[in-house]
């Protein structure tokens, strides 16, 4: 079962898309949140979940602090279950924080955006190549604000991402089968 870890909303059941979809682990939402509380990354953060699945990453964010969460699922049926789970969380801390679903391809909904968001995940499906993965960061870089924190989440076997002009690695950390990359723009 997937759940709200902490925050307003903490212990919050949210459901998963029967398919197509890999929710990231609470032990590593966990520690990721976690790095990013002591790193005042959170609150009031503009977040941006992009193939956001359940919803999770967003959801926990806006749970913690953040004063806003898009969430961008093309799936239809996970679309609806990210709209179902976002009711839920959007209950749970009342007007605090706005959160919008997007039912949206990763690159349509790039390149339309006219956001400068702080925080952005990118947790895609394994079967998304690195050349797609590298054309949507090329998109993202416009809809940064200055000093953002990028997240991206792949399997351990893949390679690091592949980063257009205007981002810098900062770190990463690997879970068992799971590296989460930190990701800046040039300052």
């Amino acid at each position: 079962m997937t759940r709200i870890i902490a925050g307003r909303a903490g212990s919050i059941a949210l459901e998963v898309p029967d398919a197509g979809t890999r929710p990231t682990a609470d032990r590593v939402r966990e520690s990721l949140f976690g790095s990013l509380e002591s790193a005042d990354a959170l609150r009031g953060a503009a977040v941006l979940d992009l193939y956001a699945g359940s919803g999770a990453l967003g959801l926990e964010a806006v749970s913690r602090g953040a004063a806003s969460a898009d969430l961008v699922e093309k799936a239809p049926r996970a679309a609806a279950v990210v709209q179902r789970n976002a009711v839920k969380v959007a209950k749970s801390i009342g007007s605090d924080a706005a959160i919008r679903v997007h039912r949206s391809s990763v690159d349509a909904y790039l390149r339309a955006s006219q956001g400068a968001f702080d925080l952005v995940f990118l947790d895609p499906p394994y079967d998304v190549s690195e050349a797609e993965l590298a054309g949507s960061l090329e998109l993202l870089v416009r809809a940064l604000a200055p000093g953002a924190t990028v997240i991206i989440e792949r399997a351990r076997r893949s390679p690091a991402p592949g980063l257009p002009a205007g981002l810098e690695h900062a770190r990463h950390k690997r879970y068992g089968d799971t590296v989460l990359w930190w990701v800046h723009p040039h300052s």
